[in-house]
């Protein structure tokens, strides 16, 4: 697997996604919505650079399956949702691929009445885009490979690496123990 951003990259993202959307909410009050399981390690570093009175919730939502590097169909449970409706929210995910899981995601949220919604994703990959909505924070943009580390998995494996690397593909479609 080839590294395509540092710990120390990765740390330095995530310091200005969170000027970025202090600067956007200031004192206003703010729900984060993590979307499990890929952004739980953005979520956690992320929350604790923003200064405004905030409450966390998750969904879970997802659309690939087993070896699979293309997504699939999607499926959402926003069971852990906390009530939103006339709050701002911040839907936080790990990338932006196809964005199909980004706009089912806000579709849903808009259902619970929130004042808004808006996106942030740790990477926007290149070339992939297959709807309209974008997101409105962006950490990195990637070329397109299948990328794992900083909470991105494959196969349930590489979430805990410090750093996010693309897979080779000759590692790609083999079993991970």
């Amino acid at each position: 697997m080839k590294t395509l951003l540092t710990a120390e990259q990765l740390h330095d993202g995530v310091d200005r996604l969170g000027k970025e959307i202090n600067k956007f909410y200031g004192d206003q009050p703010l729900t984060i919505v993590g979307v499990l399981t890929g952004s739980i390690v953005l979520l956690a570093d992320l929350i604790r650079r923003l200064t405004m009175p905030l409450r966390v919730g998750l969904v879970q939502a997802s659309s690939y399956r087993g070896t699979a590097i293309d997504p699939g169909q999607l499926t959402m449970n926003f069971d852990l949702l906390p009530d939103v409706k006339g709050r701002n929210v911040l839907l936080v995910d790990d990338i932006f691929d196809t964005g199909k899981t980004l706009v089912g995601l806000v579709d849903e949220l808009q259902k619970h009445q929130p004042a808004s919604v808006r996106c942030a994703v740790l990477l926007r990959k290149q070339g992939r885009q297959a709807v309209m909505k974008e997101p409105e924070y962006v950490g990195f943009e990637i070329p397109n490979a299948f990328v794992v580390g900083y909470g991105l998995d494959y196969q349930d494996a590489y979430r805990n690496l410090p750093h996010v690397a693309a897979l080779e593909e000759h590692e790609i479609g083999k079993t991970v123990h």
